[in-house]
């Protein structure tokens, strides 16, 4: 495992289960509707590729893929609000590419609020392009919100 951790940008890392406090305190200023640390220790249980940044012992985001076949499917990717606009966000999307590659993966998937703007603008930023949407996929303050569903061939 060392091998394809130093592969990687220094500061990107596998996440560990002790990162999980640190991930769900990032996860919960982050999202209204945030994942449990359950959802995130199934993740790591079940051996989803889950990686963290972090800049001087702290993390700063984190991104967990799930793998079948020759896709990929991007779960969740986040940053600490305090640190947004700093390119952590691009840094673990190339990780998410790296993985792919690693894993001959030939597409990437994703869903994303039409709502997340910033989010929208990075992915497009790295060639995704719409391919559907989900209709009431995620919980909101009155009810549901669509996800945009994206794709990226690799």
């Amino acid at each position: 495992m060392s091998a394809v951790v130093e592969q990687y940008p220094p500061q990107l890392r596998p996440m560990i289960l002790q990162d999980l406090p640190a991930v769900l305190a990032i996860e919960n200023s982050a999202y209204e509707f945030p994942w449990s640390i359950g959802i995130f220790s199934d993740c790591l249980r079940v051996g989803y590729p889950c990686w963290i940044y972090e800049v001087d012992d702290e993390i700063q985001g984190y991104t967990v893929i799930s793998i079948a076949a020759d896709e990929g499917h991007i779960l969740n990717l986040c940053v600490n609000p305090e640190s947004q606009g700093q390119g952590i966000g691009k840094i673990l999307l190339e990780g998410v590419f790296d993985t792919a590659r690693r894993f001959d993966i030939k597409q990437i998937f994703l869903e994303v609020r039409p709502s997340n703007k910033v989010a929208l603008g990075l992915y497009h930023s790295f060639g995704f392009n719409e391919v559907g949407t989900r209709r009431k996929y995620y919980p909101a303050r009155k009810g549901r919100e669509d996800a945009i569903i994206l794709a990226k061939s690799l």
